[in-house]
């Protein structure tokens, strides 16, 4: 399993697919071999998540360095070395400890996963040199319009979806979305592409008591948006229009309600949107804390914000199933027609509103925070929530890999 996003990564929700399906696939038959970044790559690193690696886990860490921080000088770098992406040098050392994995413990099956290109480009190699099937996990989009901004950065993801379409047995997504998407654009591969949506783990929830519902702000609903705030994919900014509008009409007060943006990333961001609509006093924008701690805040909260743009209509950000397992009343900031509003109305949640509209969002909030005031504000069903557990999504994977077995044999 070749994956960037591995414990003590943190400030991530993608470290989460990973881990589970390592955790997890014991129960079905497969044994993982991990092969994952030296922690130096990391931004940022934790312990929390480190004890949910079983000891007898194998796991191999190569060589990798951070372009922008390990490279730069006075700030800068040849942008020819971060391509695909700023952790391209992995790719050299992470091929040479994947064929003496290879060697030393007979493999049938190579996994590779993206958000971190550079993990398909070492996936592609090791099954071109070994002949071991591939198996492609994209969960979202590579090549998209406009993205990535930098065109020769785009060729070498259109060059590296390209040859997973071609060699790879199956490519996985996680929205139905962003599947359909590549069966049209790869229609010879379309038989080869499949979904298996991201989810919660609930074993993680068993650290956490749902029944501690210890205000976040006493005498104020909590609104929290739990994870990065990214400038374009989520911005925020007409959020901050409206929560400026209602507040100068006297429809949300000091101290009525709070919106908690936590491990934004962007926090400069947020603070200049609250400045700039002065709403400072409605907004919290606060650091990253462990992850089970996180979980418990989720449970904490009044009520939990989903932001997605249109530009990622065919995404669907990981932490939304944590959001569906929480039983909380969830607002969905996102475009009504994109894979996140589906997600959520198939669980029974329809308080969604453009994240891209002031105007939606203004007729929203205020009766959605009443409805969270009264005790009736919706929350995701209990048939939703059992579909999306991490164990059922890996128990789809091993029949998918094992699939790829009987054809390859």
């Amino acid at each position: 399993m070749v994956a960037y996003h591995f414990p003590p990564l943190a400030g991530s929700s993608g470290i989460q697919r990973t881990l589970r399906f390592v955790q997890q696939l014991p129960a079905f038959g497969w044994q993982p071999l991990v092969l994952t970044a030296h922690p130096r790559a990391y931004e940022r690193c934790s312990p929390d998540l480190d004890a949910e690696v079983s000891a007898d886990c194998v796991v191999r860490r190569a060589f990798a360095l951070d372009t922008a921080r390990h490279l730069a000088i006075a700030g800068r770098y040849v942008a020819a070395m971060a391509r695909p992406d700023r952790w391209a040098t992995w790719k050299f050392s992470a091929v040479r400890e994947g064929l003496r994995m290879i060697r030393e413990f007979k493999p049938d099956l190579i996994w590779s996963t993206y958000p971190i290109a550079t993990a398909h480009v070492i996936g592609a190699e090791l099954a071109r040199r070994s002949g071991l099937p591939w198996v492609a996990d994209f969960r979202d989009p590579m090549a998209q319009e406009g993205y990535p901004a930098d065109p020769k950065t785009w060729q070498q993801f259109s060059a590296i979806e390209q040859s997973a379409m071609q060699h790879a047995r199956l490519n996985i997504f996680t929205t139905p979305g962003a599947a359909r998407m590549y069966g049209e654009r790869y229609p010879d591969a379309a038989s080869r592409i499949t979904v298996i949506e991201n989810g919660y783990d609930e074993d993680s929830f068993s650290g956490t008591d749902a029944a501690a519902r210890e205000s976040l702000n006493p005498g104020a609903i909590t609104l929290l948006h739990s994870g990065i705030v990214y400038p374009s994919e989520r911005d925020p900014t007409a959020l901050f229009v409206a929560l400026g509008r209602l507040k100068r009409a006297g429809k949300l007060l000091r101290g009525e309600v709070k919106l908690r943006f936590r491990a934004a990333v962007h926090d400069r961001l947020l603070n200049e949107l609250a400045a700039a609509n002065e709403v400072q006093e409605l907004v919290e924008v606060l650091p990253p804390i462990p992850y089970r701690a996180a979980l418990q805040e989720i449970l904490q909260s009044d009520a939990l914000m989903v932001m997605q743009g249109s530009g990622c209509n065919e995404q669907i950000p990981a932490k939304v199933y944590e959001y569906l397992r929480s039983g909380r009343p969830i607002l969905g900031l996102t475009d009504p027609r994109g894979d996140t509003a589906a997600v959520l109305r198939n669980a029974g949640i329809n308080a969604i509103s453009n994240l891209a509209s002031a105007d939606d969002i203004e007729r929203q909030l205020p009766s959605f925070v009443d409805a969270v005031r009264l005790g009736r504000a919706e929350s995701s069903t209990l048939a939703a929530i059992q579909a999306a557990s991490r164990q059922a999504r890996t128990q789809t994977l091993a029949g998918h890999m094992e699939a790829v077995l009987r054809i390859q044999r």
